[in-house]
């Protein structure tokens, strides 16, 4: 019995892992699609993301954006959660 039981929890783990991985291909496809029109919107460069440039290198880290971002996207998860 406890054969047939492993056999169906790897076939769930690998519909889970399959429709998780098609999620994450579809959020990313989405995202690249939206991304001129975020940056349009100025989400790229928000005060306090940093940014260096000099003459041959450019640095840029989007902190205030990844901020902003995971905010909106916890407050989305939590309001699709309830």
């Amino acid at each position: 019995m406890q054969g047939a039981t492993c056999t169906v929890c790897s076939k769930q783990l690998k519909m889970n892992i399959q429709r998780l991985l098609i999620t994450i291909g579809i959020v990313l496809l989405i995202l690249g699609l939206v991304w001129p029109l975020l940056q349009k919107l100025g989400l790229g460069r928000l005060p306090g993301d940093i940014a260096i440039e000099r003459d041959n290198f450019r640095f840029y880290f989007p902190i205030v954006t990844s901020i902003v971002i995971s905010l909106v996207l916890t407050l989305l998860f939590w309001l699709f959660r309830k």
